[in-house]
């Protein structure tokens, strides 16, 4: 896992999303699309250092909180404000497509 990315649990999901804007990347380690993404997803956390929080969510170790949002196909990637689902998209995105959707939902 990235410095720039948090690494959230079922614990810890609620608490730490509370506040703030949230992308967060439900994942599992033998999913090939959420390999194809992820170091897109490393790459715009590292832009977005200080504004806004990426995190992933791996959903073979933490499937209450997977279950809580109707994860169905991974990846998906929430777009959280101050607790508050605001934005899913299901796939994997390149860096552009991130990038563009973290633009629209969070008007940076």
């Amino acid at each position: 896992m990235s410095e720039n990315i948090s690494e959230l649990t079922d614990k810890d999901f609620e608490k730490e999303t509370k506040k703030g804007k949230w992308v967060i990347d439900f994942w599992a380690p033998w999913c090939g699309p959420c390999k194809i993404m992820a170091p897109h997803f490393d790459s715009s956390a590292k832009d977005y250092k200080g504004k806004i929080n990426f995190a992933k969510l791996n959903v073979d170790e933490n499937f209450e909180t997977a279950n809580q949002f109707q994860v169905m196909s991974i990846p998906t990637t929430l777009f959280i404000s101050d607790g508050e689902v605001v934005h899913a998209i299901v796939g994997a995105m390149n860096k552009e497509q991130i990038v563009e959707n973290v633009e629209n939902v969070f008007n940076n």
